[in-house]
């Protein structure tokens, strides 16, 4: 029997108790101590119970007819296999994934009892099988409520439910849902949090950056999502997302000088989105050069709205959630097009008629493949990354570079925050002390608090026409210097100072070459 296909179906009173095992399910999690001791997910709980439950009793007593199938498709499974090894992968640097496992439990049992009841009020059926584990994982991989606000979880899945459900077209000749049950609700609680500045109900700005506390994390999500690639042949909207956003960055830092995203030319939630959020091959068009053309639309839109929430002081991390609902009702546009006499000649379908189905499909992974490992070695993706360096930001304030002191100050504001000493006199200095005398003056005491002597005399004159610069301390490296995206791991002093000279500090240089690198000794980064 084939993964695919549909079997055991039937018409039996019995089935009707099936919802309860989900329901039954959510009523063992409200005995949790993680769910006890906090009184709104009691409340969350108890009235999500009562509500399935009534819902469930009043389809009884009415009677109505339940036929049940169950159905294994690997466009489910692959997919729910590639987002939870996601989760398991990033949870083990960022422990709030696996302290919430028991939530992800919750959401899980509550899509499968909403998505069963739905169906058997309105198709009096149900498809049983791997369908809601997906939709939950993709939600949970970018947005997640806090726990005194759970209740809006449950509201974000059953929003996504009833889109797939209630608002469908014709694609093909056949009925089907317009947008992707996560992406949809995703899309339309982000514009809610962002119109009412409710953000920090949410771990959506935690999930943006604590993705990256995982080594080789683009790597990794590059891996685990070619099987579905393979098998759905959605390469080509993945690829072209990631190139054009690529190419973008590289126009954008030769004109520039700097980097749009500060810290990559793809930030990790982009990267994950092209791969995992917006490649659902249902609710995506049909043609090859369609998929194409979707790919660099995602991209496009991204780049679009990461400058406008920043113009406007939103929240930036909603950039690739805004716009997958508008996109998926693009897709009957963007696929004339592709199928039209103006695109033939571009059509990879027509120009690679060789290759079908899924050596089609290995032909573009290979490439695929191939663009990833360039990527990777010129920067474009990976751990490593100039934005990173503290030294860049500063040279691109100096150069009065586009972002550049933005950036620097947020650099310096955070290390300090973290303890350096120099990074509080830097943020003091970019301050201008002859303009923001008190706000400079509490950076130079907090540096001076750190026993950073050009701090303490900041703080102790007056005039501060021109504050006094002085170089890191050792304890200042291994907080300001970075080891790709992360912290310096334990280093000796002398690879701290290596360290600190590659990535442009010209006293550790000198300190490198005291110690015995005769590499570091002359040179120079000023």
């Amino acid at each position: 029997m084939k993964a695919h296909e549909t079997f055991n179906t039937a018409r039996t009173e019995s089935l009707t108790l099936l919802p309860l095992i989900f329901i039954g399910g959510l009523a063992l999690l409200w005995f949790l101590p993680q769910v006890t001791a906090n009184t709104t997910l009691q409340l969350t709980f108890i009235s999500t119970i009562l509500i399935l439950c009534g819902w469930h009793g009043i389809l009884i007593a009415r009677k109505c007819p339940l036929s049940v199938a169950v159905s294994v498709r690997p466009q489910h499974y692959v997919q729910a296999c590639a987002q939870g090894s996601v989760l398991l992968y990033w949870g083990w640097y960022w422990r709030e994934v696996y302290d919430s496992a028991h939530l992800l439990l919750a959401q899980i049992l509550f899509a499968y009892a909403f998505d069963f009841l739905l169906s058997w009020s309105k198709r009096h059926s149900y498809s049983l099988g791997f369908a809601p584990v997906p939709v939950i994982f993709s939600i949970n991989l970018f947005l997640w409520f806090k726990p005194d606000w759970f209740y809006f979880q449950f509201l974000l899945i059953a929003l996504g439910f009833l889109a797939k459900d209630f608002i469908r077209w014709k694609n093909d000749g056949r009925s089907a849902h317009i947008f992707n049950p996560s992406s949809f609700p995703l899309g339309v609680f982000s514009l809610c949090l962002i119109l009412t500045g409710t953000t920090e109900l949410t771990w959506g700005q935690e999930i943006a950056t604590t993705l990256n506390n995982a080594p080789q994390i683009y790597l990794f999500i590059f891996l685990i999502s070619l099987p579905g690639q393979l098998l759905f042949g959605v390469t080509t909207m993945t690829m072209a997302a990631v190139i054009t956003m690529y190419l973008f960055g590289l126009i954008y830092f030769v004109t520039v000088g700097t980097f749009y995203f500060y810290d990559a030319y793809i930030p990790i939630a982009v990267f994950l989105g092209m791969h995992l959020l917006f490649t659902d091959p249902s609710t995506a068009p049909r043609s090859e050069l369609g998929r194409i053309l979707f790919g660099i639309a995602y991209s496009l839109s991204v780049i679009v709205l990461y400058g406008a929430l920043n113009a406007l002081g939103f929240p930036r991390f909603y950039d690739k959630l805004l716009a997958v609902p508008l996109m998926n009702l693009g897709i009957h546009s963007i696929d004339w097009f592709a199928r039209s006499q103006y695109a033939r000649y571009i059509d990879p379908s027509n120009l690679l008629k060789v290759l079908k189905g899924k050596r089609r499909n290995l032909g573009y992974i290979s490439v695929w493949s191939v663009v990833f490992v360039l990527m990777s070695a010129n920067q474009g993706v990976g751990d490593t990354h100039r934005g990173h360096w503290i030294t860049f930001w500063k040279q691109a304030c100096t150069e009065n570079l586009r972002n550049g002191c933005r950036h620097y100050g947020v650099l310096t504001s955070s290390y300090c925050n973290r303890g350096s000493g120099w990074a509080c006199n830097e943020y003091g200095i970019l301050l201008q002390p002859q303009l923001r005398p008190e706000l400079a003056r509490q950076a130079f005491q907090k540096a001076c608090d750190f026993d950073f002597s050009a701090g303490c005399s900041n703080r102790e004159d007056d005039n501060l026409r021109k504050p006094l610069e002085q170089e890191p301390s050792l304890d200042d490296y291994r907080i300001i210097v970075r080891q790709g995206k992360n912290p310096l791991p334990t280093l000796s002093q002398l690879q701290i100072y290596q360290e600190a000279c590659i990535q442009g500090f010209s006293d550790a240089c000198e300190q490198a070459c005291t110690l015995g690198d005769r590499n570091a000794c002359g040179l120079s980064y000023e």
